[in-house]
């Protein structure tokens, strides 16, 4: 039997998923809790097999509550169940520690996979979470792959905003002879001629990421 806590701040909700999960006969809710510091608490109680967190709850958030319950519970799995699946929210989420990723959207057989799954050991991300995780991990690799420096990310993430000499040079605190000569090294170092093929070389490599 995998014993899940369900920490929701909406208590609507926490009863449906109860009501879904009680369909499944190898899961059982042994608790319910309202934000992260709940759930690091009922942790301490009960000492479930899965916690299914949100992500944005008040006064403890789920990061509170997935770094807490992992730094003294190695053996519970994290699994975040969340609405929301942007950059920031699910990065805090993987540098919390958590071992699963998914959406409410998604139909009730794959929660409850997942929740087997995270169960198993095994790490869950929903489709579109591990396409943006995989981006990110691909623009890392290249950035490495082309040995570039903080600053020469800096220039062509500027170049790619349009930003002149001038306009670098003030946007970064730098000397503009400092920018000209730093962009005159980055030309050689990638062997194109111009401005324009750094900013096509930027976007057609995923370097320069949008927010």
């Amino acid at each position: 039997m995998i014993k899940i806590i369900i920490a929701d701040d909406v208590r609507i909700l926490r009863t449906g998923l109860k009501a879904i999960f009680m369909q499944a006969d190898d899961i059982e809710v042994v608790g319910e809790a309202e934000n992260g510091q709940e759930a690091f608490e009922m942790c301490v109680k009960l000492h479930p097999d899965v916690v299914l967190m949100d992500m944005r709850m008040p006064d403890f958030d789920g990061g509170f509550g997935i770094k807490k319950i992992k730094s003294y519970f190695k053996d519970i799995r994290v699994l975040v169940l969340t609405t929301f699946d942007d950059k920031e929210t699910v990065e805090k989420a993987v540098a919390s520690g958590a071992d699963g990723y998914i959406l409410k959207e998604m139909d009730s057989e794959k929660i409850i996979n997942s929740i087997r799954s995270v169960a198993d050991g095994i790490t869950v991300f929903c489709d579109n979470v591990f396409r943006s995780i995989r981006m990110e991990f691909y623009s890392m690799h290249e950035s490495k792959k082309f040995d570039l420096t903080e600053r020469e990310r800096d220039f062509l993430r500027l170049i790619c905003e349009g930003c002149d000499n001038r306009e670098i040079a003030s946007r970064l605190f730098l000397a503009e002879g400092t920018v000209r000569n730093g962009i005159s090294r980055l030309l050689e170092k990638l062997s194109l001629k111009d401005r324009t093929q750094l900013a096509v070389f930027a976007i057609k490599n995923n370097i320069i990421q949008e927010d």
